[in-house]
């Protein structure tokens, strides 16, 4: 109940919104348009009709399936979004998959070797990750590896290559809160009473920390895992803007640019529903990694 809720203030909130910024009609015709096609192109989209009256035959779209079709050119917003939406799950896939394999090693070792020029490092790096804006980072990485180096493609898709610099951009913000929490996490269950009982037992240390400690920092860990893939969904707004990946966050940027509010519609409540997606999967994980732990039906 409560994540229809949810999505149903975030499609109420960007209706409104965005029908009460600005006249959609200014930025979808020409300057030289006639009254009588300025009036056809409104009478077509609803557009003259009351707030409320287009709210409420949007909404009974909505629960039909119907999300509604371009102001642009026509075509169904669930097609559209369809044609961009493989490119976004790809990016978000090697983003996430780079957050997991520099974040979380990171975290453990800052752990393992507290209060040392390591602990030190993997902080500075999770800090600079959390705080550094992703499209300062990105145009950084151009400048470097494009035009410097000339080792990787500045923008577009085309071949694996393509992915690696808006993936760790992407990434970036995403390992360094991984680093910061899974550090904190490990930190507190190597400092209880069994794990000095297993080292006390001859355990080998690494055994004892990959069996025994990690699964028990995993709590945390996997929250921070859920929320930041909704994270990830935001950020793609602005990283395939500056790479020039063609995927939803820049869809996003061109549609609001234009005023085709229906696509942006159908773009705001996918995130939206992702992201609360994201969220229950984290708290469906719990009872898996911890069996006191049961989800109420």
């Amino acid at each position: 109940m409560r994540t229809l809720i949810t999505l149903w203030a975030v499609v109420t909130f960007t209706f409104v919104v965005l029908r009460t910024s600005g006249d959609p009609v200014v930025a979808l015709l020409s300057p030289d348009a006639l009254p009588a096609e300025i009036e056809q192109f409104r009478q077509k989209w609803n557009l003259d009709r009351s707030l409320f009256e287009q709210y409420i035959a949007y909404m009974l779209n909505l629960l039909s399936g119907d999300f509604g079709h371009s102001y642009q050119d026509g075509r169904a917003v669930t097609a559209i979004i369809a044609e961009r939406l493989p490119n976004t799950l790809q990016l978000g896939a090697v983003a996430y998959l780079w957050a997991l394999a520099i974040g979380i090693p990171a975290g453990i070792l800052a752990a393992l070797k507290r209060d040392s020029l390591l602990d030190r490092g993997v902080m500075t790096f999770a800090v600079v990750g959390f705080a550094l804006p992703n499209y300062f980072l990105g145009i950084l990485m151009i400048l470097f590896f494009s035009f410097h180096l000339r080792w990787l493609p500045s923008a577009g898709t085309g071949s694996a290559l393509h992915l690696i610099m808006p993936g760790l951009t992407l990434g970036f913000y995403v390992a360094g809160t991984l680093a910061r929490f899974t550090r904190s996490a490990m930190l507190e269950v190597l400092e209880r009473p069994y794990m000095r009982t297993i080292q006390a037992k001859g355990t080998p240390f690494l055994y004892g920390v990959l069996r025994h400690a990690l699964p028990n920092a995993a709590i945390p860990i996997v929250t921070i895992l859920g929320l930041n893939l909704g994270a990830l969904v935001g950020g793609t707004v602005v990283v395939e803007a500056v790479f020039g990946w063609p995927g939803i966050g820049r869809l996003l940027v061109q549609t609001v640019a234009s005023r085709d509010l229906a696509v942006v519609q159908g773009l705001v409540l996918m995130m939206a529903a992702f992201m609360v997606l994201a969220n229950l999967l984290a708290d469906l994980t719990y009872s898996l990694i911890d069996p006191r732990i049961r989800v109420s039906k």
